[in-house]
């Protein structure tokens, strides 16, 4: 054999083996671009599950929040509301020509009368001062006490005190009634 025939041989035979080399390559290469996929769709699914996991989770959340939110606003535009009203029932009891203030004052005399003792002192609301000196209640007549209208009586000794104002009844009718008026106003 001639150097020539056993260089082309050789040469033949490297082709021949390097190109085994390259397809063996080739094919390991597919295998791995498989296997890659393969892994990163597994992780790209678990990441979508996770991140809908996630937003179904927000969503509920974002949701919980503004319902809390909501009646968070709900409580405060009722108490808003129950505020003025309340208001609008003081401003409208301490007005000197109110509707029927004679009445209820005489009324209210009639009644210090009945529980109270002589030895005691009325101190009025000035508003209501006249009303009360012209109906003669029966008691000393003290100084005046702050308030929407009405009377206190004190006893001799300080330890006893009535109070007959409009501020105090109209504190306990408005808890007394608070039920009703909520119905009224939001029902």
């Amino acid at each position: 054999m001639s150097l020539e025939s056993l260089s082309n041989q050789i040469k033949a035979e490297a082709n021949a083996e390097a190109e085994t080399i390259i397809k063996a390559a080739q094919e390991q290469a597919k295998e791995i671009r498989k296997e890659a996929e393969k892994a990163a769709k597994s992780h790209l699914d678990a990441a979508l599950a996770r991140a809908e996991k996630d937003a179904q989770q927000i969503s509920v959340e974002v949701v919980a929040s503004v319902r809390q939110q909501n009646q968070n606003a709900a409580l405060m535009a009722r108490r808003t509301v129950l505020d003025a009203t309340y208001s609008a029932a003081t401003e409208e009891v301490s007005k000197p020509k109110m509707k029927g203030r004679s009445k209820l004052i005489k009324s209210l005399v009639q009644e210090a009368k009945k529980q109270g003792e002589k030895d005691m002192t009325l101190h009025p609301v000035d508003t209501d001062r006249k009303e009360i000196e012209g109906l003669k209640p029966g008691f000393t007549m003290g100084d005046s006490v702050p308030g929407l209208g009405g009377f206190t009586l004190v006893s001799s000794d300080g330890s006893v005190l009535l109070d007959y104002r409009f501020d105090s009844r109209l504190d306990s009718a408005w808890k007394d009634s608070l039920g009703e008026v909520n119905k009224i106003l939001f029902d």
